[in-house]
């Protein structure tokens, strides 16, 4: 059945005045042009200035129509419609940043760099066993969807309802207990696409239309091993914090290859973050994928490596700055890093008191050490308290996009 053009004239379609005030500047310019044909000087210059008038209404009706038709797909209307033009004009030009790592370290950093570019790429270890992941693992074997889940939500631009549903964690007694929805969903999506993790993601990331990319580092289903100074080893990501024995080595179950998404996003970068994470179960996880670090210190890009502000009883305790970058160096390659941001701010006594029962401490900022292995440092404020200490989002980010402009170069 065709469609009746008279429709567009209904009331309350909001086009019908736009469309009258661009009709009347036609008639108001073609009414200007006769009175130009006048020979009077008078005459002829009164219809240029008519002229002017029609091209202004006819401007303006043409710009509030299309405005008033864009705004129905919109379920914030206008203002919804100017969020979007910032994005797409002004945010797309931002530099090509890929951050790696995993946590809610990762997905607090990208919350807040998604308002500086739009053109984020967030690589995320897959390697969790504990909790949710751990059990969907098991279940449906699948890799750890919990890191790739709280990126989503971080780089979504859907209504925040919809983010918090993602982050739902069921509480009652039930088959669903401690299971989270956005696990569940991306777990759905995975049957629904025959198993393809990386499809599944991309799926998920246009239902939350997501500002950038989020991507597993790889698709295999892998498990952290950890080899102790005393000679032992645990295996899974949950099991490897140990009271007892510091950290060695760490390594993967199986020979797992970085996903082409990760290794294009790299070779693209601008820029390169590693962290903020713990440092063996969150950052180097990603870069012991076989042919990872190869390809990040292989690329142009400014990497910079963002260090944690207290020390992981288990993983890191006693840990200054340097012996964080000396780890990354160890398990993978000297040309991952070309700078460190480091906090060099005391946290307050009675914040860090509450950390004394887990044996964590702040982390020492021997940037000069981090010098004389060759690499750029900038130590600064970047302490946030509130009921833990950890790195303050705003003051991150602000010392991130100084960094990173200081050392810009955009490939053209």
């Amino acid at each position: 059945m065709p469609s009746n053009p008279f429709k567009w004239l209904y009331p309350g379609m909001k086009v019908k005045r736009w469309l009258l005030t661009s009709l009347l500047g036609v008639i108001i310019v073609g009414f200007g042009a006769v009175l130009t044909a006048e020979p009077y000087p008078f005459v002829s210059t009164l219809g240029v200035v008519w002229i002017i008038c029609g091209i202004i209404l006819i401007v303006m009706g043409i710009g509030k129509m299309i405005v008033s038709l864009l705004t129905l797909f919109l379920p914030e209307g206008e203002r919804e419609l100017v969020n979007i033009l910032y994005q797409r004009r002004y945010l797309e030009r931002g530099p090509k940043i890929v951050v790696m790592g995993g946590g809610h370290g990762l997905s607090h950093l990208i919350f807040g760099l998604k308002e500086y570019t739009s053109n984020i790429t967030a690589i995320v270890t897959v390697a969790d066993s504990g909790g949710s992941s751990g059990r969907l693992r098991e279940e449906f074997n699948i890799v750890a969807p919990g890191d790739i889940r709280n990126c989503l939500v971080a780089l979504a631009d859907a209504p925040a309802l919809m983010g918090e549903l993602f982050q739902f964690r069921f509480s009652k007694d039930s088959q669903l207990q401690g299971h989270n929805f956005g696990n569940l969903f991306l777990t759905a999506m995975v049957q629904l696409t025959n198993g393809d993790f990386e499809r599944a993601v991309k799926e998920t990331s246009k239902v939350l239309a997501i500002r950038g990319k989020v991507v597993p580092a790889t698709v295999s289903n892998i498990h952290l091993v950890a080899e102790y100074e005393d000679g032992t080893q645990t295996q899974g990501e949950a099991k490897i914090p140990n009271r007892n024995s510091q950290i060695k080595r760490l390594s993967l179950t199986d020979n797992a290859h970085p996903t082409q998404d990760a290794l294009t996003a790299i070779e693209e970068a601008d820029v390169i973050i590693l962290g903020p994470g713990s440092l063996y179960t969150s950052v180097i996880p990603n870069l012991i994928i076989k042919g990872m670090s190869e390809a990040v210190a292989k690329s142009s890009a400014f990497k910079i490596y963002i260090c944690n502000v207290m020390t992981q009883h288990g993983e890191t305790d006693r840990y200054t700055a340097s012996d964080h970058v000396k780890a990354i160096i160890e398990h993978s390659n000297k040309d991952v890093i070309d700078a460190c941001l480091v906090n060099n701010a005391e946290a307050p006594h009675d914040a860090l008191d509450r950390y004394e029962g887990e044996e964590s401490f702040p982390v020492k900022a021997d940037v000069e050490l981090i010098r004389e292995m060759g690499y750029q440092v900038v130590g600064t404020d970047l302490l946030g308290v509130t009921n833990y200490v950890r790195h303050d989002s705003q003051k991150l980010n602000r010392a991130l996009i100084k960094l990173i402009e200081a050392n810009r170069v955009i490939k053209r």
